[in-house]
């Protein structure tokens, strides 16, 4: 199998890249390095089934022409930048709209007709119905990322059904893990480099999230993805939310994170019951359908926290990048 992954320099794309060459797959990276770094490509480089492409996916002719002779196309670039959405509306609009137009355009044009697509919890906004299932009615979108990621899943599911597509959507919660460059964890521990005595948070800590280990999303969307090539019918839209099987709070992270750091800070609350506009006080998705793949989440949130800060002390020049 030859595999396209677009956003295939950035956190959960290489690592993708990464277990897809150790499956013996051949992969294609399609990367602007934007958010990407070349330093997540190294194992990769030294594989021999491996093509690294510079290019933007808002380059749709030369998006097809990289495309070409591949089977499979893994579509995980984006514009991820959610609290600072408003700042830029049109960032969502052209990174993950267009480009993902561009990219099923690419596809039809080289024959290709089996795409897998990372998407968001953020989707289900301030869901009503928790832990919240891939059926739960939406509600008004919150984010506009979220609500770029709806049309993009649309647009997907309509080329599943006019143009005998198999799509593959796969609903995150926030990933964490090793090559992890933007989010709480990453911010918290910065914040935390600079002055260990005080942590500023956003809200007032009582947000509830469900975070989920990068080894555990990826082994979720390639079990899916073989289960998918099994079937008989190749055709339609299947959506999977991915998450773990827990929650926690923000505070519960902070104690994580100042544990493993041996600091004891004092919390400096923003205040209110969310983050910023579009920040969900809640989320927990029901992972139910993705359970009865036989997946199930190998790590804690705990475990995924503390291995995220370990790998960010290791690799310290990622923050020093931001």
């Amino acid at each position: 199998m030859r595999a396209f992954v677009t956003g295939g320099a950035g956190f959960i794309g290489s690592n993708l890249v990464d277990r897809l060459l150790e499956q013996g797959c051949e992969v294609v990276v399609w990367d602007n390095f934007s958010t990407g770094r070349e330093q997540f490509l190294e194992r990769a480089k030294t594989c021999a089934g491996f093509r690294l492409t510079r290019g933007d996916t808002l380059d749709a002719e030369a998006l097809k022409g990289a495309m070409a002779g591949c089977d499979i196309v893994f579509h995980f670039a984006a514009n991820a930048d959610v609290r600072f959405g408003l700042d830029h509306p049109g960032k969502d609009l052209q990174q993950n709209v267009i480009a993902t137009f561009n990219v099923l355009e690419a596809m039809r044009a080289n024959g290709i007709k089996r795409i897998a697509f990372s998407s968001t919890g953020s989707v289900y906004g301030e869901a009503e119905k928790i832990p919240t299932p891939e059926d739960a009615p939406f509600p008004v979108q919150t984010s506009l990322y979220a609500a770029s990621k709806l049309a993009s899943e649309g647009m997907i599911s309509a080329y599943c059904e006019g143009y005998g597509f198999e799509g593959y959507v796969f609903r995150f919660v926030s990933i964490l893990g090793a090559r992890y460059t933007h989010g709480h964890v990453f911010d918290f521990l910065k914040q935390l480099s600079a002055h260990p005595d005080y942590l500023d948070v956003l809200g007032d800590g009582t947000q509830r999230k469900s975070y989920l280990h990068i080894d555990d999303c990826v082994g979720a969307v390639l079990r899916v993805v073989e289960i998918g090539g099994a079937r008989r019918e190749k055709h339609g839209v299947q959506i999977y939310n991915l998450g773990n099987l827990e929650f926690c709070s923000v505070t519960d992270s902070i104690g994580w994170i100042a544990g493993e750091l041996g600091v004891k800070p004092a919390l400096r609350f923003a205040g209110g019951a969310r983050g910023w506009v579009g920040d969900s006080p809640f989320i927990f998705l029901d992972v139910t359908k993705i359970g009865a793949t036989g997946w199930t989440p190998k790590l804690t949130i705990r475990e995924g926290v503390v291995r995220t800060v370990q790998w960010l002390r290791a690799n310290a020049w990622v923050l020093d990048r931001q």
